[in-house]
């Protein structure tokens, strides 16, 4: 595939995300790809994933612990094999209520026509906070998290 085709099919997968058409989401994806997102011990959702069958589950943790509000595309940058996506979203804690917003950046590589490669970035303090009402006191605030 051109950069341009790269391109226009990560955002197309961004489009079935915020549709949450997840199996079509993850037939964009290599059966073999590799998520990766920072580590933490808060976040249920945390961590890296394998394969298609560990993105699902990227997925349903992500789903069941947080509901994007909104989650829009800033910036699309496409070279060779590479796809940047910069963003920001808000997020909605489901057992708190809690609300947070975070920029995040996505890289993803695309080999043979599929997400090969996942990295995504992301204030991960803010996420942290958002999942645990102990940080949030201590931080002494009771407001919704924003950037």
């Amino acid at each position: 595939m051109s950069t341009q085709e790269n391109k226009r099919m990560v955002l197309e997968a961004y489009q079935l995300f915020k549709a949450g058409d997840i199996p079509s989401l993850l037939d964009r994806y290599a059966d073999n790809a590799e998520w990766i997102g920072p580590e933490s011990d808060i976040v249920p959702f945390a961590g890296r994933y394998h394969g298609k069958a560990g993105i699902a589950q990227f997925f349903r943790k992500l789903g069941d612990a947080s509901e994007a509000t909104r989650f829009e595309v800033r910036d699309c940058i496409a070279e060779g094999d590479k796809v940047v996506v910069i963003g920001e979203a808000t997020w909605r804690i489901r057992a708190t209520g809690t609300t947070y917003d975070t920029p995040w950046t996505h890289l993803l590589t695309i080999r043979e026509g599929k997400v090969a490669r996942f990295e995504t970035i992301y204030d991960v303090k803010a996420t942290e906070m958002a999942f645990s009402p102990d940080m949030r006191a201590q931080a002494g605030s009771g407001a919704p998290l924003h950037h």
